[in-house]
């Protein structure tokens, strides 16, 4: 359950070339042009191209047993017309320990809320980690809480360790990370101007190893 920038909007469709994969249509596009880039645009976003562009509200997970999709979107439906929309008032462009990413400039409650309210409302359809994803999480040496958070939400960063962002790039290096914002920045900051507005949570697919896309838009109606 992901935030996705309105279909057609100026910030929907750089997401979707500066990724080089459109959630929306469920294809591939061509990169933009940037003669400053540090490393190749296809290179730098390597790692983000797989999931598109999006904001995590509650994080990926694989449908427990007796759950189906239609019956998850028939509860997000509900779940959605009973939530406000609202909007970001600031956000920016800037490098979140060595990944480029736009993030608001400081703490939204609304939008913690929603993302917290995503989290524990739709649990119920998430199935159990394996082992393995476990161990891939632990890797980055958890704090007590967020090992809590791992064993009962299946995720290490949610509630107080929530930090909303749609990621631009793969990890890299603090110059070449800050190269690229301030490459970036003529061409994004005109689009985060006026804020996000949060109209919508959308809900994400992936199909084996392909690439996630957007599966529906839920409006925020409440």
């Amino acid at each position: 359950m992901y935030y996705a920038p309105e279909a057609g909007s100026r910030l929907s469709d750089f997401g979707a070339q500066w990724l080089g994969w459109d959630a929306e249509a469920g294809r591939r596009v061509a990169h933009p042009s940037f003669a400053d880039l540090p490393l190749p645009v296809a290179q730098l976003t390597a790692t983000p191209r797989k999931y598109g562009f999006h904001g995590t509200l509650k994080p990926p997970f694989k449908l427990a047993k007796g759950t189906t999709v239609a019956s998850l979107q028939d509860h997000l439906e509900i779940f959605a017309g009973q939530q406000p929309a609202f909007r970001i008032k600031q956000v920016s462009l800037r490098s979140l320990g060595g990944f480029v990413a736009i993030t608001p400039t400081r703490p939204s409650p609304e939008l913690a809320a929603l993302a917290a309210s995503c989290v524990q409302r739709f649990d119920p359809f998430r199935a159990p980690p394996s082992d393995a994803e476990l161990a891939r999480r632990r890797i980055a040496n958890l704090s007590d809480a967020q090992e809590k958070n791992l064993s009962a939400w299946g995720y290490p960063y949610v509630f107080d360790a929530f930090r909303f962002h749609l990621t631009l790039t793969g990890q890299l290096t603090p110059e070449v990370a800050a190269n690229v914002v301030d490459c970036l920045q003529p061409h994004v900051g005109p689009m985060l101007s006026e804020g996000l507005p949060i109209n919508e949570v959308c809900l994400f697919c992936q199909n084996g190893n392909e690439d996630f896309h957007i599966l529906k838009r839920f409006a925020l109606k409440g």
